[in-house]
């Protein structure tokens, strides 16, 4: 069975960017390593902060626009919820 993903990440200042994806490991590291152009090489995000595991496309999509549309802090205290220091979440993703 295939999992898609709703993931955030940020940078030093919180910019926040979400995006959805069905390889975590591989978007994680596209970002990280500024292959891919646009806002999250541009303002420098590549710390994933907040991730949800979905098996259904469609609903992660879904999930990304809802969390799209939320106000700011509603976005942080999700994060926060989880991961209140903001940390590094790739460990966590990358299977050994």
């Amino acid at each position: 069975m295939k999992n898609y993903y709703v993931y955030i990440l940020s940078n030093k200042s919180k910019t926040l960017y979400i995006g959805v994806t069905d390889d975590l490991v591989r978007r994680h590291y596209e970002h990280k390593n500024k292959l891919i152009e646009g806002f999250t090489k541009k303002y420098n995000i590549s710390v994933l902060v907040y991730f949800e595991t979905f098996s259904s496309i469609d609903h992660a999509i879904k999930r990304e626009k809802q969390l799209k549309n939320w106000h700011r802090q509603w976005k942080i205290n999700l994060i926060e919820s989880k991961n209140k220091e903001w940390n590094d979440l790739s460990e966590e993703i990358i299977q050994y």
